[in-house]
């Protein structure tokens, strides 16, 4: 059978609940020979009669019963689809898909969806753990509509990326260490250290701030779980060197937090497509620039 429109079903409906062509026309605002046709191309493509006249009023027949309760479903679930997109389009409601490391995850995210869910709470973010490099790819591939990406970056076709946060990296050692107030290259270097793997920005800063001073120390294990590395610095496994941001928790009191001389920063953008930003994506956006920090 070839497809029936939803107009001619809608049609049929209001027949079935009026009991009158004119009424229905009446109520649908159209041409009385237009809710005519829609009844005699419902009837062909059927193959039976859909419509009788009792008593002066128009019914189903028993196979227009059938078609009028689906048809009644069809329409409901027409206009509930229109009402979700209309929503979406509003910025309402929708689904953000955001990539970000685990450490912008554990540290940063939390309050931001805290934040959004508060203002927006039908708008679902669905976050994946991914590198820089594969939220980049994602985001040019039109699978992720945000990404939250270790600076700087090269420039990429159809993806902006705007600097977002700049926080300092400090030196995590467990508390039972002799520690000094003010972590150096060649201290650091002589402990045994637990530190991201190559794979990371957060990788490359470190070894370039061993590096200027001369250091290429091999740490113990490489992870990429910063809650893990700091699991097993307060275990007293070793130390690390991992950001610090600005409002969340200390670390236990088996780990105490040292500054670096020189200074090393993490630095993070927002990315994200270029071109219109539909209304949920910029709500998750603008959640996420109250969180930025100098």
């Amino acid at each position: 059978m070839r497809e029936i429109s939803l107009d001619r079903l809608r049609t049929l409906v209001a027949i079935a609940d009026l009991g009158s062509f004119a009424e229905a026309a009446r109520v649908l605002n159209l041409a009385p020979p237009t809710i005519s046709l829609h009844i005699t191309d419902l009837e062909s493509r059927v193959g039976a009669r859909l419509l009788s006249r009792t008593r002066g009023r128009v019914q189903p027949s028993a196979i227009g019963e059938t078609l009028v309760e689906r048809a009644r479903r069809l329409l409901a679930d027409a206009e509930q689809a229109l009402e979700e997109v209309q929503r979406q389009v509003q910025g309402l409601a929708g689904r953000v898909r955001l990539g970000a490391s685990t450490g912008a995850i554990a540290q940063l995210m939390p309050q931001a969806l805290e934040t959004l869910g508060q203002q927006h709470p039908d708008i679902d973010v669905q976050v994946a753990v991914l590198t820089s490099q594969e939220t980049l790819k994602k985001l040019v591939e039109g699978t992720l509509d945000i990404g939250l990406v270790a600076l700087p970056q090269t420039t990429m076709k159809g993806v902006h990326i705007e600097p977002w946060r700049r926080d300092p990296v400090m030196a995590f050692l467990p508390a039972r260490w002799t520690c000094p107030d003010v972590v150096t290259p060649d201290w650091l270097a002589a402990q045994p250290l637990i530190l991201n793997d190559n794979s990371t920005r957060l990788s490359r800063l470190t070894s370039e701030w061993f590096a200027n001073d001369g250091y290429q120390p091999t740490p113990r294990i490489q992870l990429n779980y910063n809650d893990a590395i700091k699991s097993l610095v307060a275990a007293g496994y070793g130390a690390t060197l991992l950001p610090h941001e600005a409002n969340t928790p200390l670390p236990d009191a088996r780990v105490v937090m040292r500054p670096l001389q020189p200074l090393l920063w993490r630095q993070l953008g927002i990315a994200h497509r270029t071109g219109d930003v539909d209304r949920p994506t910029q709500h998750v956006l603008e959640v996420l620039w109250a969180l930025r920090a100098g």
